[in-house]
């Protein structure tokens, strides 16, 4: 059996300072401002609007109304999930400290994944004559806004 070994160079320094220092107050909210958070809430937003613009598209290329809703619910299985996802991670509670709020972090996140099994379990019954394919289509096409969220994420100010 071969062993593959790191290169020599691997751990090599480019230059770069690499020692952590700590921040003052006046130096981390000028960090703060050159580097603003993106709000859960502008994802979930974006999310439901992809959502509609799936169901619309699958509703203009089909013709079929339960086409439509079947995409519309496949959007519905993310956005209601991440809804309550960022609800609580923007609780009182789930801010108080790194404890509550790394508990809190994967409490809610039980919370996001048992609602979005459910309501897959659910659709059969909640969605007329559900077309399975276009509810996945509608489910994954709206998952890939964190990915866009990312992308899109506030521009850093030069200070």
């Amino acid at each position: 059996m071969t062993t593959i070994r790191p290169a020599d160079d691997w751990d090599a320094d480019d230059g770069a300072d690499t020692a952590v220092r700590a921040l003052n107050a006046e130096q981390a909210r000028a960090l703060r401002e050159q580097r603003p958070a993106l709000s859960p809430w502008w994802v979930v937003a974006g999310q439901g609007g992809v959502a509609v613009m799936v169901a619309l598209a699958a509703w203009g290329l089909t013709g079929r109304s339960n086409v439509a809703w079947s995409a519309a619910y496949g959007g519905l299985v993310v956005v209601i999930p991440a809804a309550l996802f960022a609800r609580g991670l923007m609780s009182r509670f789930s801010s108080a400290n790194a404890l509550t709020a790394s508990l809190g972090f994967f409490v809610w996140d039980l919370v996001k994944i048992s609602v979005s099994v459910a309501m897959l379990f659910l659709a059969p019954r909640l969605v007329a004559e559900l077309d399975w394919l276009a509810m996945l289509i509608g489910l994954v096409v709206t998952l890939k806004v964190y990915w866009l969220a990312l992308l899109v994420s506030p521009k850093r100010r030069i200070v």
